[in-house]
């Protein structure tokens, strides 16, 4: 046996011999075979393709320029001398060269940075890239091209057909040359100070409408306040974290009457809402609706035919009457005559009576524009209380907000036992709404629009 091994060690060792393997699995020789690709594909290039050479070889460049620099160069272009240098021992103390690193000095000693500080400094020595978008400006080509021609036609002396257009519409007036104001967005214009009184220009008016650098005239309208509320209204006194009691109880008295108005709306809502036992059906008044109309039937029958009977009289009667006569036509002619003349004389004695009531007359007019003048007082105290009260804006009513008062007992003694009141926000939100500077509004109300559908999972179904 031993012999056996010994031959089969040696003839493994010569050259040409090929080794066999026992294969446990029905793979064989054919697991060694190379996968066929189909690469005239481009979805298999990066597939079926390593790359990972080319990705560490552009890796190990960024890293090179994060290092080395991009204006120095790779490794594979620099030359020798920057890469070796010669050993020739330690250098002298006289020839060590150390650069020149500014150090603070604290008590005689070099202060470190930190290393926070070293750890946030910027470490990559590849310059930070151009922004491009910072530089360009909209139809920036456009501009240039315009302002060339422009300088091109004033080095001729040559008017642009606009400003010509302009010349020619001015009036024939011949006034002296303005100076060229600058532009709003031109760096090297003067300082201008928005708090100081406003310079009125001396242009003229007729260009400055024309080039459209004249201000629009603001509507007066713009210029009066909705409201003459003031913006923050001060409490009364009896507000006070330590009010005067008179104060305290004049505003108690406030809240009270407030309290007692909203009692009598809700008390005369129920009133008109309640129901009159009166109105109300008793047995009585369903059993006489019930045979109304079955027991008179016959009264009603007889009625009708002693009615239809005088009808049949009054009939008759119209039908006798005689025509007018020509003396009963006269006479009322003469009649109509008469009252016009008595009318007519009545009207004459009453104006030669009005001469004798000038005096009364006199009195009357006085009387009459006393009461125009109380009247148009009276009408302008309205509106200039109007001025203080909110306006109708929109289908909601101004509702005031509830006085934020404290009763005798809850006073505090101090402000820092003194508990916070009401909510600023909700405060300046109904002060916006008394100015009539905002309509009324109210919360919406959320309403859902389709009904929520429940439905069992199947988990759940097991659980339970």
């Amino acid at each position: 046996m031993a012999a056996n091994r010994r031959m089969k060690r040696m003839a493994s060792s010569q050259p040409g011999f090929i080794k066999l393997k026992s294969v446990s699995g029905g793979d064989g020789l054919g697991s060694t075979r190379r996968k066929r690709l189909n690469k005239n594909k481009k979805k298999n290039w990066n597939k079926n393709i390593d790359i990972n050479d080319v990705d560490e070889f552009l890796e190990d460049i960024r890293h090179q320029e994060r290092t080395t620099g991009s204006v120095l160069g790779l490794l594979s272009e620099k030359t020798d001398e920057s890469l070796f240098f010669l050993d020739v021992g330690p250098p002298k103390k006289a020839e060590r060269k150390v650069a020149p690193v500014e150090v603070k000095m604290r008590r005689g000693k070099p202060v470190r940075p930190l290393r926070i500080d070293l750890i946030l400094q910027h470490d990559s020595l590849v310059p930070a890239p151009k922004d491009v978008l910072s530089y360009q400006l909209p139809n920036a080509k456009k501009l240039r091209r315009i302002a060339m021609k422009a300088k091109h036609l004033a080095a001729k002396g040559i008017v642009p057909r606009r400003q010509k257009k302009l010349l020619n519409l001015r009036p024939v007036e011949k006034t002296e040359s303005k100076a060229v104001t600058d532009a709003n967005n031109n760096p090297e214009r003067d300082f201008y100070d928005i708090w100081a009184p406003e310079i009125k220009s001396t242009a003229d008016p007729w260009y400055l409408q024309q080039t459209r650098k004249s201000r629009v005239k603001r509507p007066e309208k713009l210029n009066a306040k909705p409201s003459a509320l003031p913006a923050v209204e001060v409490i009364a006194p009896g507000g006070s974290y330590n009010p005067d009691f008179f104060s305290h109880q004049a505003l108690l008295q406030e809240a009270h009457d407030v309290e007692v108005k909203k009692q009598k709306a809700e008390d005369k809502l129920v009133r008109q809402l309640a129901v009159n036992k009166d109105h109300l059906a008793t047995e009585e008044t369903i059993f006489r609706e019930q045979v109304e109309g079955l027991v008179e039937q016959e009264d009603d029958d007889g009625n009708d035919e002693e009615a239809g009977d005088d009808d049949g009289v009054i009939v008759g009667a119209i039908s006798q009457a005689l025509k007018k006569t020509e003396k009963d036509r006269r006479k009322e002619r003469a009649e109509i005559l008469k009252e016009q003349s008595r009318q007519a004389d009545k009207e004459q004695t009453f104006r030669q009576q009005q001469l004798f009531q000038l005096r009364s007359i006199k009195t009357s007019i006085k009387q009459d524009e006393a009461d125009t003048k109380v009247k148009q007082i009276q009408r302008k105290a309205n509106q200039e209380a109007e001025k203080s009260q909110p306006r109708r804006l929109g289908k909601l009513k101004f509702q005031a907000q509830d006085l934020e008062v404290q009763l005798s007992d809850e006073l505090a003694g101090s402000l820092r036992q003194l508990k916070p009141e009401g909510s600023v926000l909700k405060d300046r939100f109904k002060s916006m709404q008394k100015r009539n500077l905002i309509e009324p509004r109210e919360r919406a109300k959320f309403k859902r629009r389709l009904k929520v559908k429940y439905q069992e999972k199947r988990a759940f179904r097991e659980i339970t």
